[in-house]
């Protein structure tokens, strides 16, 4: 058979875009911001990871363009090699003293540094143990691995302990979970999850992509939210959503660091993340310690839209974050509720499978510390319109 032939027989986008529901690659003519411009309309955004509102902040954009104005626009090699520049490790040492871990480790993005991290560590006849939720990235990291993966039911301490006890105990394992969950918005039962560890000679990761900036007495996300910084064994985490840049990063003890810095194939023949990247993320670490306050914006309106949504009839399952689902159920209704959204001035994000379980379809709301209380109170009332139009409260 063809190779291409797939694509010539993949027609289910253009099917989509023929019914008009079609709602991806939606094209952003400002800066990601509370508001934006999707061809010539300006809408609320309510779909953003930008959960600090930092994408925006002036301090951040200038620190991105004094770094092209010293370092150029990129490094032209990887950390390995050619591509190691002061401002890497003045990142990481911030961010490892910001976390509470002995070091860290860059990457060039966030998915990359699964990638790295878990290829890099989990070897044959060695095991990756997943919650059924877990990011896609960490699933691509666990084939890339020589190991054998596991996979456990969803916050299930009892299902995990059942994968657990079926492993040898003397075999290297590594439980790996989102702090908290990308499309349930709900977050990982981390205390629990170390004590099956500690029983079956596992180590635990947690993917904090979304609890950077967001969980936690500082920001420093769901290892200092649950008070246990110290019995997680790797924290990564990513600098496009509470950071306002690209990149991710590594962070553990000296050992585990210097082992990847040797092993981790997708650090080693990738190209380091740029300077402006590098100086933008430094940048929103500092303004995220510095001003405790963006946090506090931020759960006043994850609070507004938690007890709006439910009031209204909605159904959001078990969210304790500002990442809100909207279970719909019915894929084309995701679709038409996305698309009625978008026409009355409001951005979010249609989940369907296999991003979610089969009649689990959702929309995807996520809020900013920078929204108002008034554009909260806006997004309520489209959503109430919507939703019954649609039948769905």
């Amino acid at each position: 058979m063809n190779l291409f032939q797939k694509c010539f027989h993949f027609t289910q986008a253009d099917e989509i875009r023929g019914l008009g529901l079609y709602p991806y690659f939606r094209p952003i003519s400002t800066e990601q911001d509370t508001e934006v411009l999707i061809n010539g309309k300006r809408v609320l955004m309510l779909g953003s990871n930008s959960y600090l509102g930092l994408t925006n902040h002036p301090k951040v954009k200038e620190a991105a363009v004094e770094a092209i104005k010293k370092y150029g626009t990129g490094c032209a090699g990887s950390r390995f090699l050619n591509g190691t520049l002061d401002i890497h490790i003045q990142l990481e040492e911030e961010l490892g003293e910001f976390l509470g871990k002995e070091a860290v480790l860059l990457y060039s993005t966030g998915f990359q540094a699964n990638l790295g991290i878990i290829s890099g560590l989990v070897e044959r006849g060695e095991y990756a143990v997943t919650d059924k939720s877990d990011h896609a990235s960490i699933l691509e990291g666990c084939k890339l691995s020589f190991g054998e993966t596991k996979r456990f039911h969803h916050n299930n301490m009892e299902s995990l302990k059942r994968v657990l006890e079926r492993l040898p105990q003397e075999t290297g394992k590594l439980i790996i979970v989102d702090g908290v969950y990308s499309m349930e918005g709900d977050i990982a039962p981390v205390p629990q999850i170390i004590e099956h560890a500690r029983q079956y000679n596992a180590r635990v990761m947690i993917d904090d992509a979304h609890g950077l900036g967001v969980l936690g007495n500082t920001g420093a996300g769901t290892a200092e939210h649950f008070g246990i910084t110290q019995d997680v064994d790797i924290i990564m985490g990513t600098f496009s959503k509470s950071l306002a840049s690209l990149g991710g990063f590594a962070a553990s003890c000296n050992e585990v660091i210097e082992y990847l810095k040797h092993h981790s194939r997708p650090l080693i023949f990738s190209a380091s993340i740029s300077p402006p990247n590098t100086a933008a993320a430094l940048e929103a670490l500092r303004i995220l310690k510095g001003e405790p306050e963006r946090r506090e914006w931020l759960w006043r309106n994850t609070q507004i839209l938690h007890q709006g949504f439910s009031s209204l009839g909605f159904d959001i399952g078990t969210s304790r974050t500002p990442v809100i689902p909207v279970y719909v159920g019915d894929v084309m209704k995701v679709f038409q509720m996305c698309m009625m959204l978008h026409e009355e001035g409001i951005f979010v994000n249609p989940v369907v499978p296999p991003g979610v379980p089969p009649g689990r379809s959702l929309i995807r709301v996520s809020c900013m510390a920078t929204h108002t209380p008034d554009q909260m109170d806006f997004a309520l009332e489209k959503f109430q319109k919507v939703g019954k139009t649609l039948g769905i409260i």
